[in-house]
């Protein structure tokens, strides 16, 4: 049991980076976007064909760090997967989500769109790479030891290193940085924002590339954990929302506690469950909170961050 509650640890830092940036885009775009854990697939594959193919060609050394399974490779492929990324977010945001902005479209017509766009990106993924498993190595790193039997590969340990640091990182540049405080105040009333000089326009592309480059990363370390698959990132989609939504919707630190509680219950439960049934689990504790505590644990932020 103590082995699942690591594991679900594990599992619960990527569902949390997955989720904040979630629920950092709905904070100001104000919608749910569906699209969001393909941009996770999209980072991934990005990721894969830089380290197997463009630095391959390029013949960059593959030694790997320590322990680790991977090394410069990743290192690089790592930023330039996450601007990617990032690109691909505004893009879409220019090409599809702007244009309903200056007719006035309702909330639920861009959760429409941005499902589209998830099932767009995702085609896109499959005829570039194929329905086929993806690894970033297939080589075997021997787990360390720990107490109470349990066992965890240095790949996970910076994993959930990596993912404290990233949304450390994005508290900091919410609450110091300029543009983090102007982020704050689109989210609270873009309107006031725009009254105030603050371009809302550009803290929009803000929001989806910063929202996109967590996204990417999140997809990124999800690979190294287990595998890349065109729908990975469809499939974590469900439990980010939980998470999201079990802290309080619009609120990142609850979406930080709410993805560690989906992934230590999600793996918890196949000591009692088929694994098959994880995604199940995930949605139980979705339609509960939205039962009993609609507001989430922390409640939810209405006014921003």
């Amino acid at each position: 049991m103590i082995a699942l509650v690591v594991d679900g640890i594990i599992l619960g830092s990527i569902l949390s980076l997955g989720a904040v940036s979630l629920t950092l885009v709905y904070g100001i775009v104000r919608f749910a976007n569906f699209a969001h854990g393909d941009l996770m697939a999209v980072g991934a594959y990005v990721a894969f064909f830089l380290v197997n193919t463009a630095f391959v060609a390029l013949g960059l050394p593959d030694a790997t760090f320590g322990p680790l399974s991977f090394g410069l490779p990743m290192a690089l492929a790592l930023p330039v997967a996450m601007l990617v990324t990032a690109g691909v977010a505004v893009v879409v945001d220019r090409l599809v989500f702007r244009p309903m902005r200056q007719r006035g479209y309702a909330p639920v017509m861009f959760v429409i769109g941005s499902l589209a766009v998830a099932f767009a990106i995702r085609a896109l993924l499959f005829i570039i790479w194929g329905p086929e498993f993806h690894f970033f190595t297939q080589a075997l790193r021997p787990a360390l030891q720990l107490p109470f039997e349990v066992r965890v590969k240095p790949d996970q340990i910076f994993i959930l290193l990596a993912c404290l640091t990233m949304v450390a990182g994005l508290y900091l540049f919410l609450q110091r940085s300029k543009i983090g405080k102007a982020l704050r105040a689109t989210a609270d009333n873009p309107d006031l924002a725009r009254v105030s000089g603050i371009n809302t326009e550009h803290m929009l592309v803000w929001t989806w590339a910063l929202g996109a480059a967590m996204a990417a990363t999140a997809g990124i370390l999800l690979g190294i954990d287990a595998q890349l698959r065109p729908e990975m990132g469809w499939n974590l989609l469900l439990p980010l929302f939980a998470a999201a939504i079990l802290g309080g919707i619009g609120n990142p630190y609850g979406a930080l506690v709410g993805g560690m509680i989906i992934g230590i219950v999600q793996q918890v439960s196949t000591a009692f469950l088929l694994p098959t049934y994880k995604p199940a689990v995930a949605f139980v504790i979705l339609i509960l909170v939205l039962l009993i505590r609609p507001r989430g644990i922390l409640g939810s932020e209405q006014r921003g961050f």
